[in-house]
């Protein structure tokens, strides 16, 4: 048995989407609400919570309204569907707080053990240490999961840890006995979803924690995946399959459905996980990012945090562009996405000997070797269109876009957008089309994406796009009578790529919208091209017609990212049960690196350029070093409470996120918003005229490498600044002890156009000649508009 108490972690994993605010119809039109209720004003005339909150609903409106969720745990209230006139009475009641309204959220790996240096061979080591997670329970919010799968076996595993407080629900497809000493639990969250789009249709998804969609499937495994050997996907990425902690179990949360995921099945779960004794809460569900009293994620992962519970979430999806990072609080760890060394490359060979890179896992019967094809592009005018089609929707290939007379036996160039890669395939498929070549937008840039394609199909970047496009056009000029040619050549599986890691194109990018003095993304971690387990009964396309079948799957996105370093945390807690949240954050922060596998500065995918802070934050996680960290930053709940007081929130908003009353008058004492004691250091400068500006920073340090250690600072102050640290030492008696310093940064002013801003970043650096302990700083310089 492992010498560790039993943790357990918890996911939540969607595809971030960024979606609009709610809005009202009409005042007639009934929409679901979260309400908060001081929990401790309940009547005693009450039997229950949830009889006064009937009770409460009643007396502000004659109709019917039914309780969706009560909520106890990381939450204090209930939801339900109320008109906009209903939730304006309510909110008048003295032991309502607040009234938020639901956001639907929508869902936003064999090497990347072995890329992160996590070798079984190792006899010492994170996985050694604690006996590959044996003791973890892992919770998983999300789409369900298949239960069959060989990556959830439960060979060799201990009985179930007794702290574990869950259950097995059994439901449709998925009897009591679905859940062994791997999959300890099994929940499913229904009722916000079906309140707002009516019963759920039970012949295309299951009313059960059977997964119908493929992620939850596929997050579960990349963080607690079982070892399965062979492992691959229609022949790609053969190898042995594993999650970050292999013996962990995992209990099942599924909140995600057809119609999407919504706020009030979300927090149902978050209450239900962490009453459940979760340790670890991963969380991969995006919306738009608004003041943290507001969002339903933001205030449950406070609770959540607030029991000692990590919290990490996914950055979104939105990037390459900036300000595009999601789930930006501060006692959230946010994770962007890089690559692996490892990629599937398949190039188009055009009719002039031109080769254009392109990655795909196309897994069925290859074009002909040697052939060349007819290449066309539908989008060069609408008359090739389809009946639904013009020039627009055929360059997309949108549904019923594609004339067969004009594509058929041909090769069809498709842009990237509004619909998904899969589909586009399906549709050039279904319009006779013999072959695809996906192209990037300007948008999207050089980043690729391997998808496993239900035809010949490549991915190329904005670059070979331009080519292939100005290829067809050249020749169609010619009037030659002939049609343009190529081909697509299918390479396999390629180890060993250098640069790795980089920045994937898609990984949501900072600096944050709400506090720019908080940096994010915190971390990247493994997020393209993730191989890991995957459904029965779901194609690895996910398209419907898709009827081909496999036990793993290769998928892309920051929430592959996000259970990678929800399952470190994990080992790290299991390795360190008296760390705080903050502490295992703060470990994975500042031993991140920022060099490729060639030494070299991490590049961005999307344009080849050297990436930034607000690309990777700290950087690429490395689960050794932050085994051992040497110091970190601790945070507790009144030091967030210090940050929302000196945010500008006011007492009423904070207690809508803590549950607890704020006193705002000792915050002061922390300065400024900027001094909560985070691993990183960003500082905005506003240039009204001033020609020469400075700020501070006071942080503390907690020592939890060697006793009697002596940490010497190196500064590499951004270009054109001055920073200073005092002290410049920092001598440690004892493990446990914290230290103080302050950061003082100066600069003068930088000549800029109104409305624009200049950034430069640099680091601060605590070393004991064992420990590398590395800080970031970024320091932003905004011309205001006036």
């Amino acid at each position: 048995m492992s010498p560790f108490p039993s943790l357990i972690i918890l996911f939540f994993f969607t595809t971030t989407l960024t979606l609009p605010p709610p809005s009202f119809s009409s005042s007639q039109t009934k929409q679901t609400f979260i309400i908060q209720i001081q929990h401790e004003s309940k009547p005693s005339i009450f039997p229950s919570h949830k009889n006064w909150y009937e009770s409460s609903l009643s007396s502000i409106t004659t109709s019917p309204n039914t309780i969706i969720h009560t909520y106890d745990t990381v939450f204090h209230g209930f939801s339900a569907k109320l008109t906009q006139q209903e939730a304006t009475n309510l909110q008048s009641l003295s032991h309502v707080i607040t009234i938020i309204p639901e956001q639907i959220r929508t869902l936003h790996t064999t090497r990347s053990p072995q890329f992160l240096g996590l070798k079984t061979a190792d006899r010492t080591g994170l996985l050694h240490e604690t006996d590959f997670g044996s003791d973890l329970v892992i919770g998983v919010i999300d789409t369900g999961i298949w239960p069959e799968r060989q990556s959830f076996n439960d060979r060799e595993l201990g009985p179930i840890p007794s702290k574990w407080k869950g259950q097995c629900i059994a439901g449709k497809d998925f009897p009591a006995t679905s859940c062994n000493r791997k999959i300890i639990g099994a929940k499913y969250f229904s009722g916000g979803y079906e309140a707002t789009n009516g019963k759920m249709n039970e012949t295309n998804e299951y009313r059960s924690a059977r997964d119908s969609d493929g992620h939850g499937t596929h997050t579960a495994s990349i963080a607690a995946g079982r070892y399965v050997s062979p492992a691959s996907t229609l022949g790609y990425a053969k190898g042995v399959a594993a999650g970050m902690a292999p013996k962990a179990r995992l209990a099942v949360y599924k909140v995600c459905w057809n119609g999407g995921c919504f706020d009030s099945d979300i927090l149902a779960a978050f209450d239900a996980a962490v009453a459940d004794g979760v340790d670890v809460v991963s969380l991969s569900v995006g919306g738009v990012v608004v003041p943290y009293h507001l969002d339903v994620i933001a205030i449950g992962a406070f609770g959540a945090s607030h029991a000692g519970v990590f919290v990490s979430a996914s950055a979104g999806n939105g990037g390459p562009g900036g300000l595009t990072v999601t789930n930006v609080a501060p006692w959230v760890a946010t994770v962007g996405a890089g690559t692996i060394d490892r990629d599937f490359p398949a190039d188009v060979k055009l009719g002039n000997g031109k080769i254009i890179p392109g990655v795909s896992i196309y897994g069925g019967p290859g074009l002909t070797p040697g052939r060349m094809y007819p290449i066309v592009y539908a989008g060069s005018n609408g008359e090739h269109s389809g009946e639904g089609g013009d020039g627009y929707s055929s360059s997309l290939c949108l549904e019923n876009s594609l004339d067969s007379k004009f594509v058929k036996g041909k090769i069809v160039v498709c842009d990237r957008g509004i619909n998904s890669r899969g589909d586009k395939g399906e549709v050039v498929k279904k319009a006779g089309g013999i072959g695809m070549i996906l192209a990037n937008g300007v948008f999207d840039g050089e980043g690729l994406v391997a998808d496993c394609h239900v035809l010949p199909a490549t991915a190329v970047g904005a670059i070979g796009g331009d080519v292939i496009r100005s290829y067809i056009a050249a020749h169609k000029s010619l009037s030659v009578g002939s049609l343009p040619t190529a081909t697509i050549v299918f390479k396999g599986t390629r180890l060993g790529v250098r640069p790795a890691p980089v920045v994937a194109s898609f990984s949501a990018r900072g600096p944050n919208p709400e506090s720019p003095e908080i940096l994010k993304p915190d971390v990247i971690a493994p997020g393209l091209n993730i191989l890991a387990a995957w459904p029965d009964r779901v194609g690895p396309s996910g398209i419907p017609s898709d009827h081909r079948r496999t036990e793993f799957n290769i998928l892309s996105g920051t929430s592959m990212a996000c259970p990678h370093v929800s399952g470190l945390a994990a080992l790290l807690k299991a390795a360190h049960p008296d760390w705080s949240p903050a502490a295992i954050k703060s470990a994975l922060m500042t031993t991140a690196y920022t060099v490729d596998n060639k030494g070299d500065p991490m590049l961005d995918e999307s344009n080849g350029n050297v990436s930034s802070v607000f690309d990777y934050g700290a950087g690429h996680v490395h689960p050794e070093k932050a085994l051992d960290p040497g110091l970190v930053y601790d945070i507790s709940v009144y030091d967030y409470v210090d940050f929302l007081c000196n945010s500008n929130y006011t007492t009423k908003n904070i207690k809508v996120i803590t549950r607890k009353i704020a006193d705002c008058s000792g915050a002061k004492k922390a300065g400024h918003s900027g001094n909560l004691n985070y691993p990183t250091l960003s500082a905005v400068f506003q240039q009204y005229g001033k020609h020469k500006m400075s700020t501070h920073f006071i942080r503390t340090v907690t020592n939890v490498g060697d006793p009697n250690s002596v940490y010497k600072v190196t500064i590499k102050p951004p270009e054109g600044m001055v920073v200073t640290v005092k002290p410049d030492k920092l001598s440690f008696r004892r493990v446990g002890q914290k230290l103080n310093f302050l950061v003082r940064v100066q600069t003068r002013e930088v000549k800029l156009s109104p409305g624009s801003s200049l950034v430069k970043s640099g680091s601060i650096i605590w070393s004991d000649g064992k420990h590398i302990v590395t800080s970031p700083l970024v320091v932003t310089m905004q011309q205001p508009l006036d």
